[in-house]
């Protein structure tokens, strides 16, 4: 968000300066976030293609694996793209300079930044852009802060695999990391407090792999003994000999001082912000996770931006309502514009329908029929309003949904486009022919 809002700053005139308390920069997505997770994720996928495919003549084995040697691959890359995507445009822009402490706000102009040694100076300016990001919630569980638990960053790049990992949330991060430490090789327990993001489709393949999911659980209790991990629940007591705390993100903005600067913020700290990233004061702005908008990084980079545009006289805007999202498990989640539920707390009426995936020829090709796409539409105009996808690669099959709705498609409009054979899109075509036809009666690739 920061770097998004200060590269558009620029280039429409302005001098910017960063602020970052931290020892490195780029934020949570690029260090501690996204990218070391997906190389995770991507590792502990082909692990389970090793152990587990479903072709004749390939033969199954258990994968030899060095989770330092993962860890320190991961580092590299990480290192690579801090250094390419946000280094080298310090580096190379003079107009963006990099201050290293503490920042909050003495009045409405003016921050007091203070460095690790104690140094103190001022920064007045004319424009603001809070961009704090977040950090791990930790859940008020009696015991837990006396305990060496993970949150996501240590369990990125731990060397060494634990022989029972008990996760305590059932957040995005929760999930992915959850089922790739399970493909890594190590036991996995869920404790899921609330309703699952998991889905009935996604538990079941959770379960099938191995990965215990105690839906409608919490921690009463958590205490460290003899290396291991106990935790009280109305299921008993479980143990483990790692934890991870995966229950959400908290926006960092606790320490800024925005009374003082007239910034109002909701319950949980976040910045509220209306849709050009204006916050209540006018000459203050908020992007990413410390804001009230969705914790994406692609939802920040776009708010950073726009922000940039609206802090040097322009009126950009940001649209959430064709926002996609994709939770990286496997099979991936992928959801774009509105459910049912959620048409219907807007009193539209809806129709949908669901395409299971055996009825998707790649899925069938691929020997991988897991999961279903569902389309959403507004009844009697049959326009597109929501999709929701449980497949592999679901990610790269949502965008062509949120296409869709953005461009007011309605189903008969997204049957007759062309798709090519054999793709896990073409789901989306079969999926919308199914308002007006039974598929079933179709050849192949039917028109």
């Amino acid at each position: 968000a920061a770097f998004a809002c200060a590269i558009k700053a620029v280039e429409n005139g302005a001098q910017v300066t960063l602020v970052e308390a931290g020892d490195v920069i780029g934020g949570c997505c690029v260090n501690v976030g996204c990218v070391p997770s997906k190389i995770l994720l991507r590792a502990a996928q082909l692990a389970e293609q090793q152990r587990n495919n479903p072709f004749d003549g390939l033969e199954n084995h258990e994968p030899s694996l060095d989770r330092s040697l993962l860890a320190k691959q991961q580092t590299a890359r990480v290192e690579e793209l801090r250094a390419a995507k946000y280094q080298h445009i310090l580096d190379t822009n003079p107009a963006l300079s990099l201050v290293q402490g503490y920042a909050s706000f003495k009045d409405t102009h003016t921050l007091t930044i203070r460095n690790k040694d104690g140094y103190e100076q001022e920064l007045v300016a004319d424009r603001f852009l809070i961009a704090s990001g977040s950090q791990p919630s930790i859940p008020p569980i009696p015991g837990l802060v006396d305990t060496p638990y993970w949150t996501s960053t240590e369990a990125l790049f731990e060397t060494e695999l634990p022989e029972h990992l008990l996760v305590i949330g059932s957040s995005v991060v929760a999930v992915e990391l959850a089922q790739a430490y399970r493909r890594l090789g190590a036991e996995v327990t869920i404790l899921a407090r609330e309703d699952p993001l998991l889905g009935e489709g996604l538990t079941v393949a959770f379960e099938q792999e191995g990965i215990r999911v105690l839906e409608h659980t919490q921690a009463s209790q958590v205490s460290y003994e003899d290396n291991k991990f106990i935790l009280d629940t109305e299921q008993g007591e479980i143990r483990g000999d790692k934890l991870l705390v995966a229950t959400g993100r908290a926006p960092n903005t606790a320490n800024l001082n925005l009374g003082v600067a007239g910034v109002e913020t909701e319950a949980n700290g976040a910045v509220a912000v209306d849709n050009q990233m204006r916050t209540s004061q006018p000459h203050v702005y908020a992007a990413g996770d410390c804001s009230n908008m969705p914790q994406l990084v692609y939802v920040a980079a776009a708010a950073g931006s726009r922000a940039g545009i609206n802090m040097t006289g322009g009126e950009a805007q940001l649209d959430l309502s064709t926002m996609p999202a994709v939770i990286f498990t496997e099979p991936q989640v992928a959801t774009v514009g509105l459910s049912e539920q959620e048409a219907h707390a807007q009193n539209i009426e809806t129709e949908s329908r669901v395409l299971p995936l055996e009825n998707v020829p790649r899925a069938l090709a691929n020997f991988d029929s897991q999961g279903f796409i569902k389309l959403v539409v507004e009844a009697g105009s049959q326009r597109l309003i929501g999709a929701q996808v449980l497949a592999h690669d679901g990610g790269e099959i949502i965008q062509s949904a949120a296409l869709a709705i953005h461009n007011h498609m309605t189903v008969d409009d997204l049957a007759d486009q062309l798709f090519p054979y054999l793709t896990m899109v073409e789901g989306l075509k079969l999926c919308a022919q199914t308002f007006s036809k039974d598929i079933k009666e179709l050849s192949c690739c039917a028109g």
